[in-house]
């Protein structure tokens, strides 16, 4: 079954992509968010053209080919870009077959338990307490997430004593309450640890990326160091870097994000080199764009899924962009869990009012070319070389 159409619908945030095969039967997939409309323009230069014409049933076979064709490409806007491509050919499938991608996976429908996921340091820790606890009550979550330090801080904090201080008022705020943090690559390895003893001390079960995230020996010497677990992988692209990740231990929890790696089909391949070592996938999904529908569906299916699905508890005075996107309320929060239901596909579809105002672009089957070097390389892969 050919591919025959790609589009985009893109802002600077948010870029959807549509992928139409010669059947007709259509498949929604989004690109990972921010700067989304480089993310466009790198699908219709990088993707696009391997993608037309071949056969879009086998997925896996189709990312490989693009990867062996981008090879001088590997990092962040290519696979960013990728995940479009992926995530509209896995909805394209479940529609086809009339299932729920969970189900494709090995899954089911069902309920999902989620944390409440906070992104703010700009909140005191009076008030940060005060706003989870009421989260927490009103929508049932059993567990939440709150910010230490500062986003790649080299040990500053967002203002001195933050740390210290946040951690006892969430704490004793949220009594019978899972506690996870997430300090964005903020600590020294010295710092994480002294931190992570203070972590332990309060109950907090997970503790996010201590230290610079590319460092894997530095994040190592901090999960050695602690008993909590310590976790990682949302900015890491390459399965390379998550098969020493896994391999050598040095995380406990592995959290790569289905539109940051290329989508659904490499987070599978991550996930099964985290079962095979024993190790538990508890993706990255911090906004409430297709990622969380996504990865829904992915913790349905997983054997070696966490323990919830990262739900961002932040609305349109911090994420503007991701109101309105979708048709209904797919992403209701009842007793603190989220369903995937036995809709075909990710049982999602994007509002009509949002794509007629983002801006539109089309590839198709034999109206582009991408280049000399595409033109070129399609015909050593053709010719199996």
């Amino acid at each position: 079954m050919r591919l025959t159409r790609l589009e985009t619908f893109h802002t600077e945030f948010v870029c959807f992509v549509r992928a139409t095969a010669e059947d007709g039967v259509i498949g929604w997939g989004q690109c990972a968010t921010y700067n989304a409309d480089i993310t466009a323009a790198v699908f219709h230069r990088q993707i696009a053209p391997w993608a037309l014409g071949q056969d879009c049933r086998d997925i896996d076979a189709l990312v490989a080919r693009i990867e062996r064709a981008e090879h001088k490409f590997p990092g962040s806007y290519r696979n960013r870009a990728m995940a479009g491509l992926d995530t509209a050919l896995w909805d394209m499938a479940g529609r086809r077959a009339g299932r729920p991608v969970a189900a494709l996976i090995g899954g089911s429908p069902g309920p999902v338990r989620a944390y409440a996921s906070s992104m703010r340091r700009d909140l005191t820790p009076e008030v940060e307490a005060e706003r989870l606890k009421r989260i927490c009550a009103e929508q049932g979550f059993t567990a939440a997430k709150f910010r230490i330090g500062a986003e790649m801080g080299e040990d500053r904090d967002q203002w001195e004593g933050r740390t210290e201080a946040i951690i006892p008022a969430v704490t004793a705020a949220l009594p019978g309450i899972d506690t996870l943090v997430d300090a964005n690559s903020g600590f020294s390895v010295s710092r994480a640890i002294a931190v992570g003893r203070m972590l332990e001390d309060h109950g907090v079960s997970h503790y996010e990326e201590p230290v610079p995230w590319w460092d894997l020996s530095a994040t190592r010497d901090v999960a050695d160091a602690l008993q909590i677990d310590v976790t990682g992988g949302e900015q890491d692209v390459d399965l390379g870097v998550f098969k020493r990740m896994i391999e050598t231990r040095a995380v406990d929890v592995v959290q790569p994000d289905v539109l940051y790696l290329g989508g659904l089909s490499k987070t599978l391949r991550v996930a099964r080199l985290a079962a095979a070592e024993g190790m538990p996938v508890t993706p990255h999904a911090a906004n409430l764009g297709l990622v969380t529908m996504v990865t829904m569906h992915l913790l349905r299916a997983l054997p070696n899924a966490g323990k919830y699905l990262e739900f961002s508890i932040e609305g349109a005075d911090y994420y503007p962009w991701q109101q309105d996107l979708f048709r209904g309320s797919p992403f209701a929060v009842n007793d603190g869990t989220l369903s995937v239901s036995d809709a075909p596909g990710w049982g999602i579809e994007i509002a009509p009012e949002w794509l007629d105002r983002a801006e539109h672009r089309v590839s198709e089957e034999g109206a582009q070319d991408g280049g000399a070097y595409a033109r070129l390389y399609h015909g050593v892969l053709e010719a199996g070389l």
